[in-house]
């Protein structure tokens, strides 16, 4: 039964008091049992020096071991206040400290601080006896100054409150015998101080009041019904007021513990003694202990367990077989020795997880706290983590640890780990346990996109369709999320006098480039850019690749006659020939360009036949374009006679155009002047040509030679420099002969470094020089040059 008065419990509040040890790191608090909800503890965030405009933020919190939300802190103030009813006897028992330990842990960074807080006991426990009412025989014969065992009260509180004072209802035969600080283990008495007259008074009824010292005092009774009675006039005497023993926790059943002896002086049936428990201990007593009633042995029946009773006191008595029966009464005490059959127990109260890969070293983790109900060596508990994780425990307090980063992290070469705490403690032999804990590495934007290769050769034909897709490029990112989404865009510059983005273009997310116009190879045979891939982190990381778009030469122009001579009607070219000169005389030669490179370009020339299948004294080279006569001309051999000459390129399809001469056969004293003339500049200039084209076959020859060691030594450097695996990549250069006319090339497959706008251009040379077959003249090597100037 409890009391309460509202002055007395408002005093206990207004007196709660805050104490704080900053050597330990720890704030202590006390509060009283009982305590209102709402009733102030301490300004906690104000002791441990946070500001009241962190707490929401900071993700302010408590944590409590104990059972229950019993203490709480209001975020608004920084108040710990009482959430809920704190019972101290159901908290602690009979325990002289009583706290309440809280761990108060704050986020960004975390932090973690212990607090205690003292449960002050107040009077709220009534002493209470084993039964409110006992009865007892005694004998009219009974010597004076006998005594008579009575259970004492217990009172739940401690201290003060728990200090009991008894007193006897007034009687002229009993008195009672309370025992002193010294003699806590006897019980209380009744002594008898007058000789008993069952005839003059054979029933007494008496109250004993046991008072404790709190304020307000609390009370119990015990009320005691005593008959007087004849004969049996001697009670059993143990040889032993206090039978002591030891005895090691989880003993087995049936195990000895004490064994009781206990005399009478009587005779006959009034001297049989017979053993049992006083009739007040508790069922649990009886469930976990059994006395033998004839020999007087105690003996283990039930689990004896060191955490839950260290020490057992049991009341035992032994009556006789007489009528009316006497009792004589002793105690027993029995010390439980523990054993270490506790393992440890480990509690993960907090986690910041998952754990950036740029945590500094340092960086709390996790708070890991560990019990052992054990006592002595069995309870001291050390603590340890699995080998080889970047992680270390420190002990904070008592049995508080944290799990602190210990070495850098990279969460591309470990994502996640497997910490395993191990909690052993010093019993022989030890026990331990284990918990696992998953740390989670977050990823942060530490690498940058990277392609497989720092650039790319791509040849694309020239008059695609717009919009076509010629490559696509690719970054991978070892980072995680976002940070690993690659998006691609062009390094914007100009190509001449256009932008870059008119020619070419990149889908971000995939990474395919289209080009978005047809490309021209005659306009643009290199086109050098770069794409540059960056992921999606904040801040953004990124890197760039150069593509190398050689665009290739389709046959899209036929050749272009150039103009020689005097151009008749329909642009036909005129020439006088004399009837005199002899076979392989040069009459003319055709001149024709083709706008487009290497086989495209390369022209042959073909005499048409003339009408009516007639035999024509002419003849054209199939390289050179000269025409020449084929044989001595005769009267039979037309004035005036109308050449066609076919001029086609070597391109697939092939492309043509067609070169009209007209010549005029002449007596040789007609126009002698003119033909003088036409001969003398046709010597002249047959003469110039030859001079010119010595001159240029020796450049050309020198070029060449330069251009391979070039080559040679470039691919040399390139092959050192670069993988021996290359996307993409063109063949070396390759020496191509004709074995029609024997004529000479270089592929149009060769490796070319032509950068727009990026660098010193360099010359692509494709040289044709067909030989002349025997019998032609000589006055025109018939070199055919192309050069293509990038």
């Amino acid at each position: 039964m409890k009391y309460c008065h509202g002055s007395w419990f408002l005093l206990i509040t207004l007196l709660l008091f805050t104490i704080w040890e900053p050597a330990n790191s720890q704030l202590r608090y006390s509060v009283p049992e009982e305590a209102k909800h709402g009733t102030f503890v301490g300004r906690i965030a104000q002791d441990l020096g946070l500001e009241l405009s962190e707490l929401v933020p900071r993700l302010f919190r408590v944590a409590s071991k104990d059972p229950g939300d019993l203490l709480e802190v209001n975020l608004q103030n920084g108040i710990l206040f009482v959430n809920s009813r704190i019972d101290r006897e159901e908290l602690c028992g009979r325990s002289a400290e009583c706290s309440i330990h809280v761990e108060v842990i704050v986020d960004r960074p975390l932090q973690v601080f212990h607090v205690e807080v003292e449960v002050r006991d107040i009077n709220d426990n009534p002493p209470v006896f084993p039964t409110t009412q006992k009865n007892l025989f005694v004998s009219e014969t009974r010597a004076l100054d006998s005594h008579f065992s009575l259970e004492g009260a217990s009172d739940a509180d401690i201290g003060a409150n728990a200090l009991l004072t008894y007193r006897l209802s007034p009687s002229e035969y009993f008195s009672l015998e309370v025992p002193t600080s010294d003699e806590l283990v006897k019980p209380l008495e009744l002594v008898l101080k007058k000789p008993l007259d069952r005839e003059r008074a054979s029933e007494l009824h008496l109250v004993v009041k046991a008072t404790d010292g709190g304020k307000p005092e609390l009370t119990g009774t015990l009320e005691l019904h005593i008959t007087v009675l004849d004969v049996n006039d001697n009670a059993p005497a143990f040889d032993r007021a206090i039978y002591r023993a030891k005895l090691v926790e989880n003993a087995r059943n049936g195990t000895l513990v004490v064994r009781l002896n206990a005399s009478d002086l009587d005779e006959g049936s009034n001297g049989q003694i017979l053993y049992s428990f006083a009739t007040g201990v508790s069922p649990k007593t009886e469930a976990t202990f059994h006395i033998d009633p004839a020999s007087g042995e105690i003996k283990v029946n039930g689990k004896i367990d060191f955490e839950e009773t260290n020490l057992w006191k049991i009341q035992a008595e032994a009556v006789d077989k007489g009528s009316p029966p006497m009792f004589g009464h002793c105690t027993i005490l029995i010390e439980v020795l523990d054993i270490n059959d506790n393992a440890p127990k480990l509690t993960v109260t907090s986690l910041s997880l998952p754990v950036r890969e740029d945590a500094p070293v340092g960086t709390v983790i996790a708070l890991i706290s560990v019990t052992d109900p054990d006592s002595t060596v069995n309870g001291q508990v050390t603590c340890s983590l699995s080998p080889h994780v970047p992680f270390k425990l420190v002990s904070t307090f008592k049995n508080y640890y944290s799990l602190v980063l210990d070495s850098a992290l990279d969460r591309e070469t470990t994502a996640d780990y497997k910490v395993v705490v191990t909690a052993r403690d010093g019993g022989s032999p030890s026990l331990w346990t284990t918990a696992s804990v998953s740390v989670e590495v977050a990823d942060v934007n530490d690498n940058a996109p990277v392609f497989a290769q720092p650039e790319y050769t791509v040849f694309v034909k020239e008059n695609n369709q717009p919009g076509a897709h010629i490559f696509t490029v690719s970054a991978v990112d070892a980072d995680a999320q976002e940070n690993a989404l690659v998006s691609y865009s062009l390094v914007e510059r100009r190509v001449g006098e256009r932008l870059l983005s008119s020619y070419v273009s990149v889908h971000a997310e995939s990474g395919k480039v289209f080009a978005l116009q047809p490309l021209d190879h005659e306009e643009l045979e290199l086109l050098q850019f770069q794409v540059s891939a960056r992921d999606a982190g904040v801040p953004a990381l990124g890197s760039n690749v150069t593509l190398q778009v050689f665009v290739l030469d389709e046959n899209d122009n036929a050749p272009t006659l150039l103009p020689h001579g005097a151009v008749g009607a329909g642009g036909a070219v005129s020439e006088l020939v004399p009837r005199s000169v002899g076979s392989g005389h040069v009459v003319a030669k055709v001149r024709a360009v083709d706008a487009d490179s290497g086989y495209n370009a390369w022209l042959s020339y073909e005499l048409q036949l003339a009408a009516g299948g007639v035999r024509s004294p002419f003849r054209v080279g199939l390289y050179t374009g000269e025409i020449s006569i084929t044989r001595a001309l005769d009267e039979a051999d037309a004035p005036r006679q109308r050449l066609l000459v076919l001029v086609k390129d070597h391109g697939e399809p092939a492309l043509t155009a067609t070169a009209t001469m007209l010549v005029s056969l002449v007596e040789s004293n007609q126009a002698p002047k003119a033909f003088s003339r036409a001969f003398e500049g046709t010597v002249a200039s047959e003469s110039s040509v030859v001079d010119v084209n010595v001159y240029l076959i020796i450049a050309i020859c020198a070029v060449s030679s330069l251009l391979v060691l070039t080559l040679v030594l470039y691919t040399a450097l390139r092959c050192s420099a670069l993988p021996t695996e290359v996307a993409c990549g063109p063949g070396k250069p390759m020496l191509v002969c004709s074995s029609a006319v024997g004529s000479w090339s270089y592929s149009q497959q060769r490796r070319q470094r032509v950068c727009s706008g990026e660098g010193p251009p360099k010359t692509d040379l494709m040289a044709f020089s067909p030989s002349v077959p025997p019998g032609l003249g000589s006055g025109d090597s018939g070199v055919q040059q192309e050069i293509f100037e990038n």
